[in-house]
């Protein structure tokens, strides 16, 4: 029986005992998962290891089969493949054991969550011992207060009417002060039998817990050592056929496998020369006839190269069809002699020396050669059709297939639309360091101002990320096709989409009156240690092109953050970001690709961070995402956050605070930035479920009409209410296309602006709501005259933003007491938004 520690070691003055016990039963769980997380990276490294052995066996078994220490290669690779066998066998064990101790986690939450319904009358005990400990002290202090009072005025000599109005008094006071010691003292007895009894039922399961984590790690260290003594084995196994292959044996193996026989050479005797018959057969051997025109005559030509070989040759590595056809029979071929040799034929010297190039030649009257007249076909242009069409896959693959997966490249950048407003729990000034959307760096797709005409749509994202927990990427969804009544423009044209290649850039006379506020020198706010989860095939989070230059402030309720006391509800505000990537393919709405993405931040004023360090157990922070029955993927800050399956259900995930982590960062970007006023935390990030062109905020179709002087356009778009959780207006909404051809003169409805430099057309349109004209739904037309046509058809791209509503509809809700929540800020804004005709 062990000694009841729990029971002994956590009561104290303020009664926090239960609630350090229960949160270190959760941290049970933490620790089975990252015993799993070591058990199955110790698995993949045996496999990795197992396949590279597997590897080198391979090779060895390649070496060179010459020579006396051929055979030995085979007892190397007989050996590697043992070795990679038991590597291969303890991974496997490994992955068994992983699923044991997955059916512990599961049994592991069920236990917690029914500890949990089993002590909630200890907690009630607690809560109620601590509010009858304020109310105690309290009347404590009056009843003194009052007394004094009473014998004050006595010493003093008042009146007898004043006296007695002082013991009137005092006696309440004293009644009030017995009653709350009568009920501390029934609290206190309460309390004390569910506190011993719940300390124990903690002491237990966390025994258990042990135990049980125990048992894991022997049956591991098992798994282990029987790999060692199996690999240990196995190297015996080696030495003993390195020591039975012995040099005689060796010899002997190669002397029988690739004897050439022991006959020895017989003797030969000296034979007299029959002259007549030397003579006789001394005769001229014939050569082949054989000879390249101009070439000179050399003593032996012989050739032993195949015909095959030289017409190889003759291409000098072109493809087939590169060259012309050479007209042998009408080509001047010359005469050869019996012996093969060129029969030199009569040419002019003066034309000789002006038309021929040098080749070496050792006689002085040998003449310059005669030259082939070939005729080389060109190379057919390429009009890149096909480096078009692939461009365009790969922009289908980069929308269609993203996935919130790890990335090891470090933190990535976000673009500066991060939530501007939400971190100002009350008005400040520009640049001071605590804003929740402070710049940190463009991404990929990210505008240096807010002009469309800065941007490449098409242009490969940047790699970035760093790590956040790991998630299996969910399969695509399907796409469902729109209903009856749903945007279905007439087809799309037969001509094929241009992709542009070059990198679009600003148009300096263009004005842009939502250009990004000029960068303080204060440093920006640290960042939290939240890893990017967007590989360099996925969308940058651009809530995008502009979002950050329309700043929101917010207003916080209650006390001054800087002046918070311990008693107070800590205010903080929270930010939810999306960013909508969209591809449109003519007017088909079964071909729209879509994937939204969103970020939660949360925002906490500086002086939380002196309330957290004076108390050595804080309150922990506890709260509900609701509505995630709409995302597909949830990805927390493990370093920060940990999530809770016991109150989670179908429609909300409960996630709490590791207090110590939380306090530690908070102190460490005081110290990176003491002025700022507050201090932003990326706590998560997740992938919304999308419905294809259902889920997109702007329905767009485009049609090209191109012949060789006019290009027409026409740009269908219908704002769609039903995608988003709380329909709001779509704000700054651009869109931009390239036209080449040369284009000398531009008619548009509505109006645009032209670039000519970077010929490029520019939109902008009014705010789109269920209120604008036709319910949000028009067209944009446009003729461009062209100098050199016909125009390519180009990818078109939009941007907007929209306040205070995302399109997942997921909120926060605070759990618990000493918390609340001052500012909830919603927004989403477009990624790559683009189309195709």
């Amino acid at each position: 029986m062990i000694t009841p520690y729990f029971l002994e070691n956590f009561w104290g003055e303020k009664n926090n005992g239960f609630d350090v016990l229960y949160h270190n039963m959760k941290h049970g769980q933490i620790s089975t998962k990252e015993l799993t997380d070591l058990i199955r990276e110790r698995s993949t490294i045996e496999e990795a290891y197992a396949r590279s052995m597997t590897k080198l066996a391979k090779t060895a078994g390649n070496f060179s089969q010459l020579g006396t220490f051929a055979p030995v290669w085979d007892v190397f690779k007989s050996s590697t493949e043992k070795q990679a066998g038991c590597h291969m066998d303890l991974a496997r064990k490994l992955q068994e054991l992983i699923k044991e101790v997955q059916k512990y986690i599961e049994e592991q939450a069920k236990a917690h969550k029914k500890t949990k319904e089993e002590v909630a009358p200890t907690l009630e005990a607690v809560q109620n011992i601590q509010t009858i400990s304020q109310s105690l002290q309290k009347s404590k202090e009056n009843y003194n207060a009052k007394t004094v009072e009473q014998e004050r005025l006595r010493k003093e000599g008042a009146t007898q009417r004043d006296v007695d109005k002082a013991g009137v008094k005092a006696k309440k006071a004293t009644e009030a002060y017995k009653s709350y010691v009568e009920k501390y003292a029934n609290a206190k007895s309460e309390f004390e039998q569910k506190m011993a009894e719940t300390a124990q039922k903690f002491q237990d399961i966390e025994e258990n817990h042990i135990l049980q984590l125990k048992e894991i790690i022997r049956s591991y260290s098992e798994y282990v050592e029987e790999t060692h003594v199996q690999i240990g084995e196995v190297h015996k196994e080696f030495v003993r056929n390195i020591e039975n292959t012995s040099v005689e044996s060796l010899i002997q193996k190669l002397s029988e496998s690739k004897g050439t026989g022991k006959e020895r050479p017989g003797p030969i005797e000296f034979e007299e020369c029959n002259a007549a018959v030397a003579t006789e057969g001394a005769k001229p051997r014939k050569r082949i006839p054989f000879g390249i025109p101009g070439r000179r005559k050399d003593k032996d030509t012989d050739s032993t190269e195949s015909t095959e070989v030289e017409a190889n040759n003759t291409a000098n590595g072109a493809p087939p069809g590169y060259y012309g056809s050479i007209d042998i029979q009408n080509a001047n071929v010359p005469q050869v002699d019996a012996e093969g040799f060129c029969i030199r034929p009569e040419v002019n010297e003066n034309d000789a020396k002006d038309n021929s190039f040098y080749s070496s030649s050792d006689s002085d009257d040998e003449d310059e050669p005669r030259k082939f007249h070939v005729q080389i076909k060109p190379v057919q242009p390429n009009n890149g059709t096909h480096h078009n069409r692939a461009n365009i896959d790969e922009l289908k693959a980069s929308i269609g297939n993203i996935i919130l997966s790890p990335s090891t490249s470090g933190q990535m950048r976000r673009n500066q639309s991060r939530l501007t407003g939400v971190s100002a729990l009350k008005p400040k000034p520009q640049g001071s360091g605590d804003e929740l959307a402070k710049s940190r760096g463009p991404t990929s797709y990210e505008l240096t101002n807010n002009d469309l005409l800065s941007l490449d749509p098409l242009s490969p994202p940047q790699p970035g990320g760093a790590s956040y927990a790991s998630a299996v990427p969910v399969p695509n969804r399907p796409i469902t096709p729109l209903a009856t009544g749903a945007l279905m423009p007439p087809p799309r044209p037969s001509s094929r989409p241009k992709l542009p290649t070059a990198k679009l850039t600003g148009i300096n006379e263009i004005g842009r009156p939502f250009s990004p506020p000029k960068t303080s020198s204060a440093s920006p706010p640290p960042t939290a240690p939240l890893a990017r989860a967007e590989s360099s095939s996925s969308l940058s989070s651009n809530a995008s092109l502009s979002a950050a230059n329309t700043p929101t402030v917010g207003t916080s309720r209650g006390p001054s953050p800087v002046t918070l006391a311990s008693q107070d509800a800590l205010p903080i505000a929270v930010a939810f970001t999306e960013s909508v990537n969209a591809y449109f393919k003519g007017a088909d709405p079964t071909k729209c690709i879509v994937k939204i993405t969103g970020d939660m931040t949360l925002s906490f004023p500086m002086g939380i961070i002196k309330v957290f360090t004076s108390n050595p157990s804080p309150a922990v922070l506890t709260f509900k995402l609701k509505n995630a029955s709409r995302l597909e993927q949830i990805l927390p800050n493990v370093q920060l956050l940990h999530s809770d399956p016991s109150q989670s259900d179908s429609d909300s995930k409960s996630f709490w605070f590791n207090m110590q982590a939380l306090t530690s960062y908070l102190r460490k970007s005081s110290e990176q930035n003491p002025s700022a006023s507050y201090y932003n935390v990326d706590i998560l990030k997740y992938q919304v479920q999308s419905d294809g062109i259902h889920s997109t905020p702007l329905n767009l179709a485009v049609y090209w009409k191109c012949t060789p002087s006019t290009t027409d356009l026409r740009v269908d778009y219908r704002y769609n209410p039903e995608s988003m959780d709380s329909p709001g207006s779509l704000t700054n909404v651009q869109v931009l296309v390239p036209v080449d051809g040369g284009v000398t003169n531009v008619q548009s409805l509505p109006n645009s602006i032209w670039s000519s430099e970077q010929n490029k057309c520019l939109w902008k349109l009014s705010d789109l709501s269920s209120k604008s004209e036709n319910e949000g739904a028009g067209s944009i037309r446009a003729k461009f005259d062209l100098s050199n046509g016909p125009s390519n058809p180009s990818t078109l791209a939009v941007q907007f933003i929209s306040e205070g509503s995302t399109l997942s509809g997921v909120d926060m809700e605070l759990q618990g007491s000493g918390y609340r929540l001052s500012l909830s800020k919603k927004r989403f804004a477009t990624g790559r938004y683009m189309a195709d005709c």
